[in-house]
């Protein structure tokens, strides 16, 4: 029976402080503590008088040990002039902590940041990354080809590091929200194995109406000792939704879908040999079947 708290935590402020803090990840790290990564937002102090949505996006470091006290670390101090999406990765990589990032030009678009990032520190009290590298890219007419940022922290897998993402592509119904799956490898998690074309989930009916319309997005994941994944994700900033799936499943699917040929062409043609495949399959499969009806 799940009982909720009575008060809300506390999040501790930083000297300047938050106006909003939203989508945290949570992450349990090697070093014995939960973290909490999320967006710290705070008005632009350069924005022109009247302007009262212009804002400034950076990622917010907090840990604990019990989940209801927080100690607040300074924010994450990268290159870019904004950031969104920042996950720690679970793993000490060459002895530093890991982010991903999703490095921006301004609060809304994306600009020259090139996808999802992933850069070193040498300590997580006062967290400075001076490369960021680029692991997963956008593309251009395809369902990253807005931005795209990492969802929850990497599920460890005997066959890679299993991503979680949003990707948000532009329609002529406005931006559209879409979850997807990556795999990268266990020993150098910057190195992507293995990228399944199109979406995992995408809003659909209900899903597709709310405060914002037309969005899914996931913050959390958890996976289970039998295996089982349960895939927490929000629909159109009005509802709260949960998957379920399995490593098995979810490596399956990242495994064996093809990745995006990223040209109309080539899309199809890979779509023919995939239908020829499946023929042949069954070509096959029917052919045993003979065989074994004839030797009774």
């Amino acid at each position: 029976m799940c009982r909720s708290w009575d008060y809300p935590i506390v999040m501790p402020e930083t000297d300047d402080p938050d106006i909003s803090v939203y989508d945290m990840r949570l992450v349990q790290h090697e070093d014995g503590w939960i973290y909490g990564l999320f967006c710290t937002e705070r008005k632009d102090p350069n924005a022109p008088p009247g302007d009262l949505s212009a804002a400034v996006a950076q990622g917010g470091i907090a840990r604990t040990r019990d989940l209801r006290t927080w100690e607040r670390l300074p924010d994450l101090r990268t290159r870019s002039p904004q950031q969104r999406n920042v996950v720690l990765h679970p793993e000490f990589v060459d002895n530093k902590y890991a982010f991903y990032t999703r490095p921006q030009d301004d609060f809304i678009d994306s600009g020259t940041g090139g996808g999802i990032g992933l850069g070193l520190a040498d300590n997580i009290e006062r967290a400075v990354i001076d490369n960021e590298r680029i692991i997963e890219q956008r593309h251009y007419h395809t369902i990253k080809e807005v931005k795209n940022g990492l969802g929850p922290a990497p599920l460890k897998t005997e066959q890679g590091w299993l991503h979680l993402a949003h990707g948000v592509r532009g329609t002529a119904a406005g931006l559209r929200y879409v979850l997807y799956l990556f795999l990268c490898d266990l020993l150098e998690p910057w190195h992507v194995t293995h990228q399944p074309g199109g979406y995992f989930i995408a809003p659909e009916s209900v899903e597709r109406v709310g405060d914002v319309s037309n969005v899914v997005f996931s913050n959390g994941w958890v996976r289970r000792e039998n295996g089982e994944v349960l895939i927490y994700y929000g629909s159109s900033g009005t509802r709260l939704h949960v998957a379920t799936s399995s490593i098995e499943r979810l490596l399956d699917y990242v495994i064996n879908t093809p990745p995006d040929p990223l040209r109309s062409f080539a899309g199809v043609e890979q779509r023919r040999e995939l239908v020829e495949q499946r023929r042949e399959l069954i070509g096959r499969n029917l052919k045993i079947l003979g065989q074994k009806d004839n030797t009774h």
